[in-house]
């Protein structure tokens, strides 16, 4: 269940980022315009594991506005993508230096920091990234903060990043999953039961859910409600890998 937020796709697909204009004959010339095309091609390329064709227009985006952050960060996340995470670094690091108060670079930089296991320095990235006064992804990056501190194996920052995201966003279906999930592990069971009923009445019940719920009931001794949530479980999603589990008493 654990999956960083990136903010990457919604940043370089979005368009409209003033800057410098050139005079180019009588016509005015937008570099940053011109490289946002380039991204939307590169990224639409990336989709279809065209990496060459992904690379070029994330090239020439970055030719055309060397100092645009979206073009650094397509170029860093493109290197991610073909495994090559000292590359993908450097154009992190060099998006970091020409843009340090930019919420997408910091919170990007940090999802990069923490799928390398760099868990310190990724939770200060997104802690940097909230406090931009014009950064709007601020449940994103508490979530992220969140999952970073449970590789860590850091409970209790865990579970209070994540009540931040949710304090931000209530709709954010992974940060009620995680905490539920961690709640349930301290034997906070009246809490997790709450997130999850919450969560149900939203989304309806999806397998993870009711895995959860499984285990919570299991841990409190409410055999029959647990056995309610098995037939559930059976009855909605007997494919599932959480159903299999249960089957294999693995939870």
């Amino acid at each position: 269940m654990l999956r960083l937020s990136s903010v990457i796709f919604a940043a370089l697909l979005l368009v409209g980022c003033v800057s410098v204009e050139e005079s180019v004959g009588n016509q005015r010339y937008n570099p940053v315009e011109a490289a946002d095309k380039r991204i939307a091609l590169g990224v639409q390329y990336l989709s279809q594991r065209d990496m060459p064709r992904a690379r070029d227009n994330f090239q020439q985006a970055l030719t055309l506005a060397p100092d645009y952050y979206r073009s650094l960060l397509s170029m860093a996340y493109y290197y991610q993508q073909v495994n090559e995470p000292e590359q993908a670094e450097s154009y992190y690091k060099m998006a970091l230096r020409k843009n340090p108060r930019n919420g997408d670079v910091l919170n990007n930089y940090g999802v990069f920091l923490c799928r390398e296991k760099k868990y310190e320095e990724a939770i200060r990235m997104f802690e940097r990234a909230v406090e931009q006064p014009d950064y709007n992804q601020v449940a994103s990056s508490f979530e992220n903060a969140g999952l970073c501190a449970i590789g860590q194996n850091d409970t209790e920052a865990a579970k209070a990043f994540l009540t931040r995201a949710l304090s931000h966003d209530q709709n954010r279906p992974m940060s009620v999953l995680q905490l539920s999930r961690l709640q349930i592990d301290a034997g906070e069971f009246a809490q997790a039961r709450a997130n999850l009923m919450k969560f149900n009445k939203q989304y309806g019940y999806k397998p993870d859910s009711l895995f959860l719920l499984i285990q919570l009931e299991e841990k409190a001794g409410r055999t029959q409600e647990r056995d309610r949530y098995v037939k559930l479980l059976a009855s909605q999603y007997p494919e599932s890998t959480q159903y299999q589990q249960y089957l294999a008493n693995d939870y």
